[in-house]
């Protein structure tokens, strides 16, 4: 039998490494400032065309290479960083396996112009596909100037996955805000399509975080100052207030490595619960420093996924640091001990004195089922206090004014009124109640906890969700408006002011044409954005929480296909704008609910794919009696 294993060519190992190493342009850019980092530069540039496709270009002020480091840099493990197996658990350096620049000469045109302090020439080098093209004396700036062009131009299939530009462009930011916050002190400028994204001068951690995520956030960031033989944490957490919807503003660095780590994101996370709005994520930016020999980061290529010696201990110390940054800033909830009444602290005894046993009381009369507690109290007699009294009294004001809520609809600045619509499809949706036994005219109608409507059928008793019938209602709504270019914007006679971070505002900017057709008008004026309209129809909304809104919905927006952004921000705008549960409705607006929930294309299910109208059948219900 003939032998049939033999070693890979050069080239097809490197693509093959490129798959672990270099997953898009983001990746590039990562590798190339963190050798940047490593060869002690202070200010690096980066410029980016067609979010990477075309170029991105990496220049630093660094120690430079000679010209044989400059041609062995492109050897796979090839490093400066290592010399042994046991350096491995002392490492200090961002990069150190040596695959970088090997994987990204095999699927790019590479060039490099690199030049040593204090020398006359410096070196040019040009890599096509693994293949080295030219190698010779350059007369370049000190540092060194790294141009990636084309990638994936070997590997069709490797870009035609990529995603779109914006997309590419957000993952390209993310790196960048990763690298700026692990080293405040490096300046560092990011530029796409000769745009200014990032301008940053060295500064200290507060600084760099207020740089990369705007002004607003200065006010939210609470500092985190913990020491101990194991760990030592230091940063910023976020204000409980300032918690989003989305990820975003969460960030772990540990020896000024970026690092994800859900188990300690669980110590965070848990260390403000109950203090936080349902469904949100508080911001914390943590820098870990421990012993490089009791963490192993050589478990992922991409040297994201780090692996603890003591990972339970951490997490405690985790959580017990951010209570301890909270507490310190009284955002921790506290007891209220009642100081109306006295305390009675007792007196120690003399010696030889008789100490009676307490005395336990039991009421076998007791009922907690009882709404009154008369039976209770009048068994305890003279031992109610003032103070019992009057917690009693503070118990029940709890729940005052619920059994008024009809009473106070028109006053709760929630209460939204259905508006009218045209009621062009009347026949469509005659026919359509005609299928399920319903006749609109003297049809009757009961809201169920301020959230269902019930109403009675041919074949049992419908139940109608109030909300996701309003969400899919006003979806089908925005998507005429913006097919038929039918929106009217309402002018803001103060326009409110965005301060977004990079990632924001540039997604904002992609859907700002779909944003125009709905009748949003914005204005970007450097790094300020102001929302000078919106669409008539959510004129009752606040204009700056519904924008942000929509882009923190967006940045989780799990495809990333053209045609389907309509479809996505009317649905964002129906779920932001529906009606609330809780809301009391009074019989025309649910009648008028009623009416446009079945003259939708899809009145059985919400946007998000949700049931709206479920029938309970008239044998079902008899069976709840039996």
């Amino acid at each position: 039998m003939p032998d049939i294993i033999q070693l890979l060519p050069d080239s097809v190992a490197n693509q093959i490494a490129a798959g672990e190493v270099i997953q898009r342009p983001a990746s590039v850019v990562k590798e190339l400032v963190e050798n940047s980092i490593d060869a002690g530069s202070t200010s690096v540039t980066i410029n980016i065309k067609d979010s990477g496709r075309t170029l991105i270009q990496v220049i630093d002020n660094g120690k430079g290479m000679s010209p044989t480091d400059a041609r062995m840099s492109f050897e796979r493990h090839a490093t400066s960083k290592i010399r042994e197996a046991n350096d491995l658990f002392a490492i200090r350096t961002m990069g150190f396996r040596g695959e970088a620049l090997a994987s990204i000469a095999g699927v790019a045109d590479v060039e490099l112009r690199t030049r040593v302090h204090g020398e006359e020439l410096g070196t040019f080098i040009h890599i096509l596909g693994s293949s080295i093209q030219k190698q010779e004396a350059d007369h370049c700036a000190e540092g060194t100037n790294f141009s990636v062009k084309n990638i994936f131009f070997n590997i069709p299939a490797r870009r035609k996955f990529l995603k779109s530009n914006s997309s590419e462009l957000k993952y390209i930011i993310t790196e960048v805000q990763r690298i700026a916050l692990a080293n405040p002190e490096l300046a560092i400028s990011l530029y796409h399509n000769n745009s200014v994204i990032y301008n940053l001068p060295s500064e200290n951690i507060r600084k760099r975080i207020v740089s990369l995520f705007g002004k607003g956030i200065n006010q939210n960031l609470i500092p985190v100052d913990t020491n101990t033989s194991l760990i030592n944490i230091s940063g910023f957490i976020g204000q409980p207030k300032s918690a989003k919807k989305t990820f975003g503003e969460q960030f772990f660095f540990v020896n000024g490595r970026f690092m994800k780590h859900p188990f300690f994101n669980k110590a965070v996370q848990q260390a403000y619960d109950r203090i936080l709005p349902p469904e949100t994520f508080p911001s914390y930016f943590l820098y870990f420093e421990v012993d490089p020999a009791t963490i192993d980061i050589n478990i992922h290529p991409t040297k994201t996924e780090i692996k603890f010696e003591d990972e339970r201990s951490c997490w405690h110390i985790i959580q017990a640091s951010v209570r301890e940054a909270m507490g310190k800033f009284n955002l921790m909830p506290s007891i209220d001990f009642d100081q109306a009444g006295s305390i009675d602290i007792p007196i120690s005894p003399m010696r030889g004195s008789v100490i009676p046993e307490p005395e336990i009381r039991i009421n076998p009369n007791f009922n907690p089922f009882e709404k009154e507690r008369g039976g209770d109290r009048a068994y305890s007699g003279a031992s109610t206090s003032y103070r019992d009294e009057q917690n009693m009294d503070n118990w029940q004001a709890l729940y005052r004014g619920f059994e008024r809520e009809e009473e106070q609809d028109e006053l709760n600045p929630n209460h939204q009124t259905i508006r009218s619509y045209e009621r062009e499809e009347h026949d469509a949706v005659q026919q359509e109640f005609k299928n399920v036994g319903i006749t609109i005219e003297n049809h009757s109608f009961l809201q169920f906890k301020n959230k269902y409507i019930l109403t009675p059928v041919k074949s049992g008793l419908m139940v109608i969700d109030q909300r996701r019938a309003h969400e899919r209602i006003l979806f089908e709504n925005f998507l005429r408006i913006i097919e038929n270019h039918l929106a009217i914007s309402q002018r803001q006679l103060f326009p409110a002011q965005l301060e977004l971070n990079a990632v924001d505002k540039e997604i904002l900017i992609v859907l700002d044409e779909d944003l125009k057709a709905l009748g949003f008008e914005l204005r970007y004026i450097e790094d300020a954005v102001y929302v000078e309209g919106i669409p008539a129809l959510l004129s009752h909304l606040n204009a700056s929480d519904l924008v942000i809104k929509l882009v923190e919905d967006f940045k989780n927006r799990p495809v990333d296909v053209k045609e389907e952004i309509k479809e996505h921000i009317a649905l964002l705008l129906s779920q932001s704008s529906a009606i609330n549960y809780g809301v009391s409705l009074k019989s025309e607006e649910i009648m008028e609910l009623f009416n446009l929930l079945f003259a939708c294309n899809t009145p059985n299910y919400s946007p998000s794919g949700k049931t709206i109208v479920s029938i309970i059948s008239f044998h079902d219900f008899e069976k709840l009696l039996n």
